[in-house]
């Protein structure tokens, strides 16, 4: 196998879900609306790293999240991962990629059957999947509860017995039974006090190292989103608008929109609080996407070309992509060691 092949590749991927069909539209004859939930996603994620998927609510990160898990299905374009399309994956190849790779849910509440306990919820991943002969599951069932930190009574109780983090716990231990490559967290601790959200994070960046997991971190938090990421991708009405290195993003964005999301995440510190409009205008309808940048209703730099061509993912540099027409957007000022400022810090 190419050791510099993604592990996941996003090639293009587009995602619609049909929208309301109200008895007007059907009285008119009129086809039902269309929502635009993921528009020509392009996208690769490289074994052993982190790579964080940022946005606002509705921006399509978690659509990205369930295609890259195929609980979607793409209508164009493609998943690939170690290079083979997901979507033609059948039999035991199709079970080996569900293994492989994994899902931790938003919602700890939502996610794991009430009716069973801790120990029958790791023990069915571990029997559906082979994992262990019938004898040793209650040996990797306490193994996995200590991977992730809980008490090993823990696995005669059942879920509502844990709080909102115990629950999550239970959650990643669930997810590791099978000793996937890839993990996807969507919206990991989002559910969580703020409290317990540093405890899960941390636990899942050591998880990480241990077992040299494969990490795709959906967030709309971007302090967590900087803290646990390698890379970083930016999402805006399910197009991608930038990739970039973490440090990279945070401290010299190449798209208009990153900057403007940048400005508006909160300060701690009351006297850094920057009261300035970090983004003016409405968020577009997927039901009917604008020609051109779809973010060029909101952009203050916005010029005629915006309207009318929608921009591409573009190489800005050492490792950045920006989807859009300010090709010099964000670039850092030239220095003696990089007269070119592209070079990352």
């Amino acid at each position: 196998m190419n050791a510099t092949l993604p592990i996941l590749s996003i090639d293009g991927v587009s995602k619609r879900f049909r929208g309301p069909y109200s008895l007007m539209r059907r009285l008119k004859g009129e086809p039902p609306l269309i929502v635009h939930a993921l528009n020509n996603v392009t996208l690769e994620v490289h074994r052993g790293e982190t790579l964080g998927i940022v946005g606002e609510s509705g921006c399509g990160k978690s659509t990205l999240a369930r295609c890259l898990v195929r609980l979607h299905e793409a209508d164009a374009g493609a998943v690939r991962f170690e290079g083979k399309d997901i979507a033609l994956l059948r039999g035991d190849a199709r079970r080996a990629f569900n293994r492989r790779v994994q899902m931790i849910f938003q919602d700890p509440y939502g996610s794991l059957n009430p009716r069973m306990t801790v120990s029958q919820i790791l023990g069915e991943a571990l029997f559906v999947h082979r994992m262990r002969s019938k004898p040793e599951i209650p040996g990797r069932i306490a193994e996995l509860l200590d991977l992730v930190r809980l008490p090993q009574d823990a696995a005669a109780r059942y879920p509502h017995e844990f709080s909102g983090g115990q629950r999550q716990r239970i959650g990643i231990a669930r997810a590791l039974a099978v000793e996937p490559d890839v993990i996807v967290a969507d919206e990991l601790v989002s559910a969580l006090d703020v409290s317990v959200q540093a405890q899960v994070i941390n636990l899942l960046l050591q998880l990480q190292s241990r077992l040299h997991l494969t990490v795709v971190f959906v967030a709309h938090d971007l302090r967590l989103v900087r803290h646990i990421s390698h890379r970083v991708a930016v999402m805006y009405l399910g197009q991608v608008m930038e990739v970039n290195t973490s440090e990279g993003l945070f401290t010299a964005p190449r798209h208009p929109y990153s900057k403007a999301l940048l400005e508006a995440a909160p300060e701690l510190d009351p006297g850094q609080r920057n009261r300035k409009v970090a983004l003016r205008g409405e968020l577009p309808s997927p039901l009917n996407l604008p020609p051109g940048c779809p973010f060029a209703g909101r952009c203050p730099n916005v010029f005629d070309r915006c309207r009318t061509e929608r921009p591409l993912l573009s190489p800005r540099g050492r490792g950045q992509f920006a989807a859009c027409h300010l090709t010099d957007f964000g670039t850092p000022a030239p220095n003696a060691n990089d007269p070119t400022g592209l070079l990352l810090p």
